[in-house]
């Protein structure tokens, strides 16, 4: 099952020669999930050749740097002869800023676009086996963050132990792991706990947008298996953080030990540190609990899988 990120874009409030405005490209067994879309973000799809073909775009806030990319994606699309839907996911109060941005120049997109207000909590999107959720995040604008959560899958069916206690092989093995009792011939019943492991957890993505560090990401998901956090200033910047409603690598770093996060990718660097992330990367693994491993600074265009924790 499929579940992978791609890093479209990963600097802070301006492009650089190296990074290009914030956008996150996530696909999940076939489906095309956009999370931000800053400016230029239709040609980072291009050149990491992620595809076109996404359902849904969740937009944390509406400040150029993850929103400017919209126009340009949609009239491609258009001129692509896409009719398939669109969902654009939005904060509350900013669904008529995402509409001039949809409509910029008198462009009316010949597919549907619908365009969702979201607030802490709210369900942005469900989908088979997953959903995306909506967070509250600390900006200086209306924002929020998205977590995306698979479901548990079923525990895992014992054949051996299914046989021992006489169950044929055949249709009872599914109606047990589906969870249904089964009688056998001799009117013994077998429960599906006799046969069927505890449920397995699915995986799960946190992605912040931009924030100061916040007591409500910590409560979204439980040791999530990827947190993606704004790092835009490190040590030397921590004031203007709080002046600008960002954080910095050690802060994220703090938030992910908490959480208790696998991994830990820090994006939304400012232009200031100009490719220089040594610092970032090595505060943000001093606030870590876990491997420094699981700690870094993606490029643009760097893409990660996310496996199935078999347990």
């Amino acid at each position: 099952m499929q579940l992978s990120v791609t890093f479209l874009g990963t600097s802070g409030a301006i492009p650089t020669t190296q990074r290009n405005p914030s956008s996150l490209f996530v696909a999940r067994e076939g489906e095309q999930l956009l999370f931000d879309a800053g400016e230029g973000t239709q040609r980072q799809m291009m050149r990491y050749s992620t595809g076109f073909s996404i359902s849904n775009i969740f937009i944390t806030h509406t400040h150029g740097d993850h929103v400017l990319g919209i126009p340009g994606l949609l009239q491609t699309m258009d001129f692509n002869d896409r009719e398939a839907p669109l969902t654009i996911h939005c904060p509350r109060g900013t669904r008529r800023d995402l509409r001039s941005l949809v409509t910029l120049l008198d462009n009316q997109p010949t597919f549907h676009v619908t365009i969702k207000e979201l607030g802490d909590g709210d369900v942005a999107y469900r989908a088979d086996a997953y959903e995306v959720r909506a967070f509250e995040t600390d900006h200086d604008t209306r924002s929020v963050g998205y977590a995306l959560v698979e479901d548990d899958r079923k525990g895992r069916f014992d054949r051996e132990r299914a046989e021992e206690l006489g169950v044929p092989v055949g249709p009872a093995f599914s109606k047990l792991h589906a969870g249904e009792a089964v009688e056998l011939e001799d009117g013994t019943t077998v429960e599906p706990e006799a046969v069927v492991g505890d449920p397995r957890p699915g995986r799960s993505v946190v992605y912040t947008g931009d924030t100061r560090p916040s007591e409500r990401t910590l409560e979204v998901v439980d040791e999530p298996d990827l947190l993606i956090h704004d790092a835009t200033f490190a040590d030397d910047r921590v004031d203007r953080a709080a002046d600008t409603a960002h954080s910095t690598a050690r802060q994220a770093g703090s938030i992910a030990s908490k959480m208790g996060a696998k991994r830990l990718a820090l994006v939304h660097l400012s232009s200031r540190y100009a490719g220089q992330s040594g610092g970032h990367l090595e505060q943000a693994r001093e606030a870590f609990s876990g491997d420094d491993e699981a700690v870094f600074v993606p490029s643009d265009g760097d893409s990660l899988e996310l496996p199935l924790v078999e347990e």
